[in-house]
């Protein structure tokens, strides 16, 4: 995850080389990923796709917007947008050869992993950055593939996920569990390190697709050079976003009460379609923040320093979670609403924006990007 910095590390890029459009794309992406976290901490006397069914009209309609933009559209332009970072190191380390990068790409996978289950265990059950990890780890092995075959086993696991035996956590009657609400320190590491390890081993499943994609993409610089490749990204933009609207409305008018739920077969295959164009949605979201992209003023720099701080505001994000919504601290899982929660997911994205933004003005890194390219960029020993 990249970010701005006053002293250059090694295999760093210079402030002045970024591109906004991957930057800006990777702030907006955190304010999705909380908006798409924070629900599955609401219990209920009835719960369907992590949303509680007995709330207001208000509710309801919040439940629509996420289902429908929201949940299984955040986490395809993060993995997007992970290949695309993937394929900027690569096309910056190349004097180093295969292996070279191979290694020091495993040494960025080995502090993703280990970060990640940290932060599974003691702050958020639902931690994505182990996943990604083990997907480096394994996705190493495509970053000198010819293209075709990138977009071969982009379409070969899109097609796996599509199967209706895939993701169902749209569809789920279940509340939260032991592991996203442990009732002391002790029950939360019990629970939370089986969870973490079986979350992390399905980011190669997953993410696959959107990760060759983006390789695929960063190796043509889409993001970086836009007016370049504006028809490509107007297609993208207009055909990924619209079939993500319409392959989310069975779900969305599901969750959101509008409709009854079919039978149980029928159901499987509105998840299927609910995550298989939110795929296309999360590439849509990349490709319509990008054509905007523009330098216009404060906030926009100030989003973008959220996008290349993007590792230390996810963080943030899960210490906010583990503070608000654990039944040993402020416990108000059964408190806060649909509503209410969502509103607490865009005053945290806000903050950290803020905070990124301070960041920038004063030329710092953010932590954990440091301490990722600090890992990832060490120096190479003197030979003998």
């Amino acid at each position: 995850m990249s970010i701005e910095a006053p002293t250059r590390l090694p295999g760093a890029t210079a402030p002045a080389e970024r591109a906004l459009g991957p930057d800006l794309a990777r702030g907006f992406m955190l304010l999705f990923i909380a908006l798409a976290n924070t629900h599955y901490f609401l219990p209920g006397a009835s719960v369907r796709g992590g949303y509680p069914q007995d709330g207001s009209g208000l509710d309801a309609a919040v439940i629509w917007l996420l289902s429908t933009f929201v949940d299984g559209r955040a986490f395809p332009m993060f993995g997007l947008l992970f290949g695309y970072g993937v394929a900027q190191i690569v096309r910056r380390q190349q004097d180093r050869g295969a292996w070279g990068v191979r290694r020091l790409l495993w040494r960025r996978s080995a502090v993703l992993v280990i970060v990640g289950l940290i932060d599974a265990v003691l702050f958020f059950a639902g931690d994505i950055l182990a996943a990604y990890g083990v997907l480096l780890f394994a996705g190493v092995w495509l970053i000198f593939w010819k293209d075709r075959w990138l977009l071969v086993v982009a379409v070969a696991f899109l097609a796996l996920n599509a199967l209706p035996s895939g993701d169902l956590s749209v569809i789920s009657t279940a509340g939260p569990d032991p592991s996203m609400l442990p009732p002391d320190f002790a029950a939360q590491v019990t629970h939370r390190v089986p969870a973490a390890l079986y979350i992390a081993g399905l980011g190669l499943i997953g993410f696959l697709c959107p990760f060759a994609l983006g390789l695929w993409a960063g190796r043509r610089r889409i993001l970086e050079f836009p007016e370049r490749h504006r028809r490509l990204l107007v297609a993208v933009a207009v055909t990924g976003l619209g079939s993500a609207v319409l392959g989310a409305q069975p779900i969305a008018l599901l969750l959101s009460g509008v409709i009854p739920a079919p039978d149980q077969q029928t159901l499987t295959w509105w998840a299927a379609l609910h995550s298989t164009t939110g795929t296309f949605g999360g590439l849509g979201f990349a490709a319509l923040i990008t054509l905007l992209a523009r330098p216009r003023g404060p906030l926009t720099a100030a989003i973008a320093a959220t996008g290349q701080r993007s590792m230390t505001c996810y963080l943030m994000q899960s210490v906010t979670w583990a503070v608000v919504f654990t039944p040993y601290l402020l416990d108000l899982s059964g408190t806060l609403t649909v509503v209410t929660t969502a509103l607490l997911a865009a005053a945290t994205w806000a903050a950290t924006v803020v905070i990124a933004d301070r960041m920038r003005r004063a030329g710092q890194r953010g932590p954990f990007e440091t301490l990722v390219r600090r890992f990832t960029y060490r120096p190479a020993q003197p030979r003998a």
